[in-house]
């Protein structure tokens, strides 16, 4: 059985290259993204590293799930990303690679097995991932306002 959810959020440009980002039907406060200089004044992530923080929060999200789920105490977490950017074919900056680490640190009553097997099962439980794997699909509409001049 297929079940759908949907999410909304909302970018404002603020000035220059600086956008709030507001999680529509959430108390979450807005998120300042900005693009590094040149273009903006990195005044806070720029997509690049909003992507890399996704992944590396699902995984870390999604081992502790998995963790748990197989009765392993988690006492701590730490995830690193390491991110590649290159041109593609077109002279297009891309992300090449995310390369993360997890480090779960466990209590020490934790089964060597049962870790084994959270961590075989981990990754499928990543929402983002897994959507970024598979090559999620974009669709993009775009429609020009004109700005009223008085």
């Amino acid at each position: 059985m297929s079940t759908t959810s949907t999410f909304d959020l909302t970018a404002t440009r603020d000035e220059g290259y600086r956008f709030l980002i507001r999680f529509d039907g959430t108390d979450s406060p807005p998120l300042v993204t900005d693009e590094p200089a040149p273009l903006g004044k990195g005044q806070g992530p720029n997509p690049s590293r909003l992507l890399a923080a996704a992944l590396v929060n699902c995984l870390a999200a999604s081992l502790l799930f998995a963790l748990g789920k197989k009765g392993v105490e988690v006492k701590g977490m730490t995830a690193t990303a390491h991110v590649e950017l290159g041109r593609n074919e077109q002279n297009r900056l891309r992300i090449q690679r995310v390369q993360v680490n997890v480090t779960p640190t466990v209590g020490p009553d934790a089964s060597a097995a049962a870790i084994d097997d959270a961590i075989d099962t981990f990754e499928d439980f990543c929402v983002v991932t897994q959507s970024v794997r598979a090559g999620l699909a974009v669709d993009v509409r775009v429609e020009p306002a004109v700005a009223s001049t008085f």
